[in-house]
């Protein structure tokens, strides 16, 4: 069994900052690309960045010039920058795909998620 452990997030005032954290644990040997994927109430999830075991990344539109991602190993950092309202989201983790020491492959993994508010 594996899991996307998350930590970070809580709320911000605009203009501030909030780093996110993302693990996979179980008996993993290898996990491909992990990023995080954002869902604001009334809106669809959208990508705000990705990043392969290579190290190459792809950020989204909603937040590129705003945020950084970086990994190591099977961990991955998000720093949010400069928030605004608009920003105000479940930000959730996803790694595609797992593959574990017994060749189990996890196609597609999310982790439960965590509230960035940005407010005043």
């Amino acid at each position: 069994q594996v899991q996307l452990l998350e930590s970070g997030g809580g709320a911000v005032q605009p203009g501030g900052s909030l780093r996110l954290s993302c693990s996979a644990s179980g008996s993993i040997l290898s996990v491909n690309a992990m990023g995080y994927y954002r869902e604001a109430p009334g809106k669809k999830r959208e990508l705000v960045a990705a990043i392969t075991d290579g190290g190459s990344t792809v950020y989204g539109d909603a937040m590129k010039g705003r945020c950084t991602i970086s990994r190591d190993e099977n961990t991955i950092h998000l720093q949010l920058n400069s928030l605004e309202r608009e920003d105000t989201a479940v930000y959730f983790c996803k790694a595609v795909p797992i593959v574990t020491i017994d060749g189990t492959e996890y196609r597609e993994v999310w982790g439960q998620g965590t509230l960035v508010t940005v407010s005043s």
